[in-house]
């Protein structure tokens, strides 16, 4: 998967098929928390989590309190966002649509 830096009409395309994903500020990120039951949860979907961000060497900003578990994406080598970020960011959504 390519690490080159998405122009931000790729980006915006990128962004219209994600839900609950936003832009941050600067432009070269993206953020998203998600909300669970309990702790138990929001740490469960951290390790599946983990595993596959593992498997695609690209690794995520987060931050957890309790059940809520707020993730940012970028791509630092590129500076900006990548097509790695995306993929990153569905895997996420589809692991946190499990635990529903």
């Amino acid at each position: 998967m390519a690490r080159e830096k998405l122009d931000i009409e790729a980006i915006a395309g990128e962004l219209e098929t994600l839900d609950g994903w936003e832009l941050r500020s600067e432009g070269d990120a993206i953020s998203r928390s998600f909300k669970f039951r309990n702790f138990s949860e929001a740490f469960g979907f951290m390790a599946e989590c983990a595993l596959a961000a593992e498997k695609l060497n690209h690794h995520p900003e987060w931050f957890n309190v309790y059940s809520r578990v707020d993730v940012t994406l970028s791509t630092h080598d590129a500076k900006g966002l990548t097509e790695l970020d995306f993929k990153l960011a569905r895997l996420m959504d589809k692991l946190a649509a499990r635990r529903d």
